[in-house]
């Protein structure tokens, strides 16, 4: 944004075709200093290092092994875009060394592993922020904007989702080196319910004040990738004929400790255009992502929805206002960029992320309890308390102009 932070070090672990999208977005930035990068293949080390040249920057040490990335003094922070099953290993040690850890989205595969995230940031005292672009959407924080001047009233239900046409991703993801392959192969669950349920979580105030409670999982069946493969290849092929143990369509509904609801739908291997399947809905109206509407009682004529457009004009977050002004920029429609930016500001300010570890422990954990739920026959499941009580009275919020508990229109030149 306007705000020059001033030169911040960060290091990248993981350079598939994610890490070196967020490589090449922090490359733009003249007050960020790549000083070390990592990966375990060499052609993807290359890769990263031809980034460099095309931003006239100065080429990054590189390693294989992220243990003696992360002994560096010069190094602040690092940016984890491994393999889902390797975020929090990498992040723990990230913290135990003193560097500020940047995840990226990825569903947990046992409760442990968040506890230990929890476990470590708090012993530490060093933040761990799930990257999660999407907090940081156009829509997203429009309506997050429309909730807290209660244009909605009170928040009763939300929906979102991850409904995304990945069939190619996957079923080719054992020679792009993809992690999703080997998940979609072996599990069956909610595997990647953050795109849609931080910025839910955010609007309702989860972790302050309001918390997951329970939630039940159903799976469908699993035919997509098969009958893909099939088009593709032919049906003896061996793709055509493997099993996959991920259920083409996943139903997750979560039950929070304020009364709502919130349902999320896993839908990556079917034909269908993108979406994050955005509802909030409240007493007083309702806003809807798939038909970019929105109907507001007493505003809206009677029974008629209203295109979101000229409400998200007037309600626009000022993040996205200053965004608007000095240019979009980077992947994703410009939000890579901005949750980057969200996670560099604490960074060198040395304060908590606006995504904290207690976020990033409940949101990663839905993944693998949905698992469970759905093994169970849809039997509902407890969701654990990963701020052991402190969400009913927490700490105040940090503010920066990146929060996403308060809106800081005073830190904007608007």
């Amino acid at each position: 944004m306007v705000n020059v932070l001033k030169k911040v070090k960060i290091g990248v672990i993981g350079l598939g075709g994610r890490g070196r999208g967020l490589l090449s977005t922090l490359l733009d930035m003249e007050d960020v200093e790549i000083t070390a990068v990592c990966d375990l293949y060499e052609e993807r080390l290359q890769l990263a290092l031809e980034l460099f040249d095309r931003a006239g920057r100065p080429k990054a040490d590189v390693y294989a092994d992220y243990k003696e990335l992360l002994v560096r003094e010069d190094v602040e922070g690092v940016i984890i875009a491994t393999t889902w099953i390797t975020h929090a290993e990498i992040a723990v040690a990230a913290m135990k060394a003193g560097k500020y850890a940047g995840i990226e989205v990825g569903g947990a595969a046992s409760l442990e592993e968040c506890w230990e995230l929890v476990r470590t940031s708090e012993q530490t005292g060093v933040p761990c922020m799930l990257l999660e672009n999407c907090c940081y959407g156009r829509d997203e924080l429009a309506v997050f904007n429309m909730v807290k001047q209660g244009l909605l009233g009170e928040l009763i239900h939300c929906a979102c989702g991850y409904e995304h046409d990945l069939r190619d991703e996957v079923a080719l993801g054992e020679q792009t080196k993809h992690n999703r392959y080997h998940n979609y192969l072996h599990r069956n669950g909610e595997l990647y319910p953050i795109h849609g349920l931080g910025p839910v979580s955010k609007t309702l105030g989860i972790n302050r004040g309001n918390r997951l409670v329970s939630l039940t999982s159903m799976a469908s069946k699993a035919r997509g990738i098969k009958h893909w493969a099939a088009e593709q290849f032919g049906e003896n092929a061996p793709l055509a004929k493997m099993e996959f143990a991920q259920g083409d369509i996943v139903t997750t509904m979560i039950k929070c400790a304020g009364g709502e609801t919130i349902q999320i739908i896993h839908d990556t291997t079917l034909p269908r255009p993108y979406s994050r399947a955005g509802r909030v809905q409240g007493t007083k109206g309702i806003w809807m992502e798939d038909n970019n509407s929105i109907h507001i009682e007493g505003r809206s004529p009677a029974h008629t929805w209203e295109s979101f457009n000229s409400y998200r004009e007037q309600y626009e977050h000022p993040i996205w206002k200053e965004y608007i002004r000095m240019g979009v920029r980077g992947g994703h429609d410009g939000i890579d960029y901005l949750v980057l930016r969200a996670f560099l500001e604490s960074v060198t300010n040395r304060t908590q992320t606006p995504i904290d570890v207690y976020d990033t422990a409940v949101w990663m954990a839905i993944t693998v309890l949905s698992e469970e739920s759905i093994a169970l026959g849809s039997a509902p499941v407890s969701i654990p308390d990963f701020t052991k009580g402190k969400w009913i009275k927490r700490e105040v919020a940090p503010v920066g102009r990146y929060s996403l508990y308060t809106i800081e229109e005073e830190m904007f030149t608007l």
